[in-house]
């Protein structure tokens, strides 16, 4: 009876009817923990695909190559350089006196397969499953990390771009008068601006990074929930409750941030992952018209752009493609099912 009157105080009878919606939508659900299964799992890419042994044992010593950098003298060489672990010299030393693990991919994103049955881009194999791009780098290591900084990129900028967008729109609907007509015309102005020939000027003389993207697209993304919050604060400011607490002298930043924004929440809520599905586009897309990551980096949209360039190579087009597809509908789903949770109109039926 504890237990259940502590679980009653943490999920407030309307979270749990959102809850309850949410399951009810049981692609939105099950896309939900399909997402989180595939993002935990290429968090660890490193452990999945490496150039470097995930354990080695030799001369009675145990050492954790992905972890630390070894000089090939550790294992009996001649050079004070780290090991290169795929020379067959080196594993040779090894194998003397110990052994190797590898991970299930013994390639990382950017290891270059020398061995390749035929001129790269090779295709599919059973040493590389989905074939090497055109530089003769593995396929579904590319993915794999590919995948997650993808997801990681959208991630930061949805919620970034949200927090801006949130107190932006805020400030903006609950001041009203002229500095709301001020800020929809900037916003007006600002959104008119081309943002790929702005960013072709700026990889003119800037190589773009993971950082820098970042920045940029922040620029633009965090118009995306202004008009939502806005038009939440311009109603809820002329409610009694609101009224009543500003003549009583609650400051402004209490009432907006504790009596009106829980309200423009569930319209933010229920349109973040439509944001998040529009920030890895952009993404995918600037990488593959070539203003992306930099080079080298793994980039769904710079192998959706080998694909195109290497029609004789269909392995390339159609792993990328696959991967997008599977990511952006898995959160379309979830975004849909986030959507009716908060839908006062849907109520869940056991």
């Amino acid at each position: 009876m504890e237990d259940g009157r502590l679980l009653g105080m943490r999920v407030t009878p309307l979270n749990a009817r959102r809850i309850e919606n949410f399951k009810a939508n049981r692609r939105g659900y099950w896309s939900l923990w399909i997402f989180i299964a595939i993002f935990f799992v290429t968090l660890f890419a490193e452990f999945l695909a490496n150039d470097k042994p995930l354990l080695v044992r030799y001369d009675g010593a145990f050492y954790a190559p992905v972890f630390v950098a070894y000089p090939e003298t550790a294992f009996g060489g001649d050079f004070e350089t780290e090991a290169e672990y795929s020379d067959p010299e080196v594993q040779e030393l090894i194998e003397e006196k110990g052994w190797i693990l590898w991970p299930v991919i013994p390639y990382s994103f950017d290891t270059i397969v020398f061995d390749l049955p035929g001129p790269a881009p090779s295709p599919p194999t059973l040493q590389n499953w989905l074939g090497t791009d055109d530089q003769g780098r593995d396929v579904v290591a590319r993915l794999i990390y590919g995948f997650r900084i993808s997801v990681l990129f959208g991630l930061v900028l949805t919620i970034v771009s949200s927090m801006v967008g949130i107190a932006a729109g805020a400030w903006q609907g609950y001041s009203g008068g002229w500095t709301d007509l001020l800020f929809q015309r900037f916003m007006e102005i600002w959104s008119s601006m081309p943002q790929l020939f702005m960013l072709i000027i700026l990889a003119s003389f800037i190589e773009p990074t993971f950082w820098i993207l970042m920045v940029f697209l922040l620029l633009f993304s965090w118009m995306g929930l202004v008009g939502v919050v806005r038009a939440e604060f311009l109603r809820g400011r002329n409610y009694t409750y609101v009224m009543a607490a500003r003549a009583l002298g609650v400051s402004d930043r209490k009432i907006m941030f504790k009596h009106i924004l829980p309200n423009a929440m569930v319209a933010t809520v229920t349109l973040m992952p439509f944001i998040l599905t529009g920030s890895i586009t952009s993404l995918t897309a600037l990488d593959f018209l070539g203003f992306g990551l930099p080079p080298g980096s793994p980039s769904l949209g710079e192998l959706l752009n080998q694909g195109k360039a290497n029609l004789q190579a269909p392995w390339l087009g159609i792993s990328a493609f696959l991967i997008l597809a599977v990511m952006l509908s898995l959160l379309i789903f979830i975004g849909e099912a986030v959507r009716d949770a908060f839908d006062p109109r849907k109520t869940f039926r056991a």
